[in-house]
């Protein structure tokens, strides 16, 4: 059996199509589970492409995956409510959104130990680097602030009010501007990195409460995952809506792969949702993938075209009631993974 699980990595590696039968229009197949386990919710997905691993939130910590090898190789612990994950590979420093202490951590790549923590506003959620000026913001739902912080020295340089409460966000590393979802005001918050101030709001109508995004920096597309079953494809130099596209229900995160130009979105109620930039102002809905309920969140590695989701066996539920507070289901004990599905283009005639 190591001769063809040794040409398998190969192949997935190469793009190959090895999943009968292989069409360019459903170009995405389960390839395996990576079992994580334990108890706990989970939060977003970070992949570091030169690294070859994969970040996943999880409760109190961070779970570290080998992606060539599919195996976890470590921890970062002492993430209390762990939302979002930042990597700045060249100062070899992660960085990490800890929810339900109001803090950032700062961790090391090499070790995976905690170095230091950073105050920010209540409960961060979405966090990133912005490399050319070796910052990290994290988005405070609660607070409804932007924290920008020293990514060496931690010390925190603002605080950024935002109209609304924040959820994804993105960063253009060629204008320095970031983008940030404002989930409950159905607008995008553009932020100079220069001077660290909100220079714009842009509606996302006839999207809702957009939580995913996603960025094609070489054609300044913003792909955002609507409340509403919408994609809306927004240009990222005026904020004009460019195309919405249908997705499925419990959008989370959205990832864009500029390889293939392909833009996704991961649904909870059980598929991706993959749409293709034919032009940049021509987009359509290659395929819809079956994936589990409850794989809401998401990472796109670059190199393989391959999207992690996790992912947990959700335990049934009671119809609810109208005037009933939603309820979120429970997770049965020991089944939370990663599902990973492969790019498998049509072979050549």
């Amino acid at each position: 059996m190591a001769p063809f699980r040794t040409w398998l990595a190969a192949a997935l590696a190469a793009g190959m199509c090895f999943f009968p039968p292989c069409r360019a229009d459903s170009p995405y197949r389960f390839f395996r589970a990576i079992p994580i386990g334990g108890d706990g919710g989970w939060d977003n997905l970070r992949i570091d492409e030169g690294a070859r691993r994969l970040y996943v939130s999880h409760a109190t910590r961070v779970v570290v995956v080998d992606i060539d090898r599919n195996a976890i190789v470590g921890e970062i612990e002492g993430t209390p409510g762990v939302h979002g994950i930042a990597l700045a590979p060249e100062l070899g420093r992660g960085f990490t959104s800890n929810g339900r202490e109001g803090m950032a951590g700062i961790f090391d790549l090499g070790t995976l130990k905690t170095l230091a923590k950073v105050p920010t506003g209540a409960n961060p959620d979405a966090i990133l680097y912005v490399p050319g000026h070796r910052e990290v913001y994290t988005f405070n739902g609660r607070a409804h602030s932007a924290t920008a912080f020293a990514a060496d020295t931690g010390d925190v340089v603002a605080t950024i009010p935002l109209p609304g409460k924040p959820e994804f966000a993105a960063v253009d590393p060629q204008t320095g501007l970031i983008y940030d979802n404002l989930e409950d005001g159905n607008e995008v918050a553009v932020i100079d990195s220069g001077t660290r101030r909100v220079v714009s709001l842009w509606p996302i109508a006839p999207g809702e409460s957009a939580s995913g995004m996603a960025i094609d920096v070489a054609h300044h597309r913003l792909f955002l995952g609507c409340e509403n079953r919408l994609m809306a494809v927004m240009d990222s130099t005026n904020g004009r809506i460019v195309a919405t596209l249908p997705i499925g229900e419990g959008v989370d995160a959205n990832a864009f792969d500029p390889g293939t130009q392909l833009a996704f979105s991961s649904n909870g109620s059980g598929t991706v949702t993959v749409v293709r930039e034919v032009t940049p102002e021509r987009f359509e809905v290659l395929q819809v993938l079956p994936t589990v309920r409850s794989a809401r969140t998401m990472a796109l590695d670059p190199k393989t075209h391959a999207i992690y989701l996790a992912a947990a066996d959700l335990e049934p539920q009671a119809a609810q009631q109208p005037g009933e507070p939603r309820q979120r289901p429970k997770i049965v004990p020991g089944t939370f993974r990663i599902m990973v599905y492969a790019y498998s283009p049509e072979p050549p005639p």
